[in-house]
């Protein structure tokens, strides 16, 4: 991964954790608790795809399993995380820009649900039955809701950071037309083009007037 993606990355990353065990995990609400972690992993990996999105992952997760009060297995949060954002790449718009919320929405839903479960299926593997005696249906359904409410306010900003440091071709694109049509105003408005085409004009009016002269002088003589 190139600097600018390693440095917002990490601070993106960094700041999520912060809110989500400092805030977040102290709302009890009932359920699950809503992972800002999560969306965050989702709206990078959404701009850089399924390569940039499992590094991502990792990362976070491996931090989240290492930061208190983290109380499960190191690298079991890293695992699921990984595989979370390296299918969440999978689905990076081939254009760079989401023309509906219809997709980033499913993307959240189907992510909430599958990190759950997978959690879930880790921790069994590990022998963490925790979410057994929690129930598994009410985790799934608040995650879903905790997650699907937060995701407008957190992915679009993540996603717009991100091409942001990534010197996106579209924004240079929108950026050099607009300094074209800056350009273009500023000579047009200003009267300079026009101003000197008018004094082209009259030059050539005044050397056709002066041919008109000399020719008729030639005739009289």
């Amino acid at each position: 991964m190139r600097v600018n993606r390693i440095l917002l990355s990490s601070s993106l990353v960094v700041v999520a954790l912060v809110i989500q065990v400092s805030v977040l995990a102290r709302l009890h609400l009932p359920g699950a608790v809503p992972d800002l972690l999560l969306l965050t992993v989702l709206g990078l990996a959404l701009v850089y795809g399924h390569v940039g999105g499992s590094l991502v992952g990792f990362a976070a997760g491996l931090l989240a399993d290492l930061a208190p009060p983290a109380d499960h297995a190191v690298g079991r949060y890293a695992l699921v995380l990984c595989v979370v954002g390296y299918l969440a790449g999978l689905v990076k718009p081939e254009s760079g820009q989401v023309r509906s919320a219809t997709g980033p929405m499913a993307v959240v839903v189907a992510a909430a649900i599958g990190t759950t479960l997978l959690y879930a299926g880790v921790g069994a593997l590990v022998g963490d039955t925790a979410a057994r005696n929690v129930g598994l249906g009410g985790l799934l359904l608040s995650a879903a809701l905790y997650d699907l409410l937060l995701a407008p306010f957190v992915v679009p900003g993540v996603m717009a950071l991100a091409r942001r440091a990534e010197n996106d071709p579209l924004a240079e694109n929108s950026s050099a037309k607009s300094g074209d049509v800056a350009s273009g105003w500023s000579a047009g408005g200003t009267g300079l083009r026009i101003g000197a085409q008018r004094g082209l004009r009259a030059k050539a009016a005044r050397a056709r007037v002066a041919r008109a002269g000399r020719i008729k002088g030639v005739k009289r003589l």
